[in-house]
């Protein structure tokens, strides 16, 4: 089975990008820490199983020399924007290798010092080529996750209740199979990319968080 692990929000600076999101959408955000080697940091917006990661810039020399670190800056030069969208699996290898991706290993240093861990696969094909996601498998424990920190929500999150994409449809539903029916995706006509993302709260409203603005819908 896989699930929407996180969408990434790139953003020009944190701070604000978390302040705003608290102000316009009640879902806070804390502070999440940096990757090593590629310049970049992130802030995280738990949702329980799920979660929002605003990653953004944080050592621009160190940017310069990793592709993620470009690829952020490139993103976030346009403005604050879902950029991208990680797919969940406990086979990854299974996936990978079925698809020709190569595996690579991420982790990131909390604040608290503590270090997550994770592998990877598809991360340069879905940077390259939206709306395409990549895949990850956790190496830390479930109640360790990202998802499962403590933030100060003004609503009651209730993880990602639908994803809306544009672009080649036919793209990613190749790519993740029939397991696709298990998503909560919509696609619609645009240019390729996320054009917005519903967290459902446990009153049953849905959040509608798109580029720049939100509402809220029952």
């Amino acid at each position: 089975m896989i699930s929407i692990d996180h969408v990434l929000r790139t953003v020009r600076d944190l701070d604000r990008a978390g302040e705003s999101l608290l102000r316009d959408h009640g879902l806070a955000s804390v502070a999440g820490g940096r990757h090593p080697g590629w310049g970049t940091g992130n802030r995280i917006v738990p949702l329980g199983d799920q979660y929002l990661e605003l990653v953004g810039v944080i050592d621009a020399r160190e940017a310069e020399s990793s592709w993620f670190g470009q690829w952020v800056n490139a993103s976030a030069a346009m403005g604050d924007r879902w950029a991208a969208w990680a797919v969940r699996t406990d086979d990854l290898d299974i996936w990978a290798r079925a698809r020709g991706l190569e595996v690579s290993e991420g982790s990131r240093e909390q604040s608290d010092g503590s270090v997550l861990r994770w592998r990877m696969a598809g991360v340069d094909e879905a940077m390259a080529q939206p709306p395409l996601p990549f895949f990850v498998e956790w190496a830390t424990p479930e109640p360790d996750r990202p998802g499962r920190h403590i933030a100060p929500h003004h609503v009651r999150p209730n993880g990602i209740a639908r994803l809306e994409l544009s672009g080649d449809e036919a793209r990613v539903r190749d790519l993740l199979g029939e397991e696709i029916a298990s998503l909560p995706l919509t696609f619609v006509e645009g240019p390729p990319g996320i054009r917005k993302l519903a967290v459902g709260t446990t009153d049953d409203r849905e959040l509608i968080l798109g580029d720049e603005t939100a509402r809220e819908s029952r």
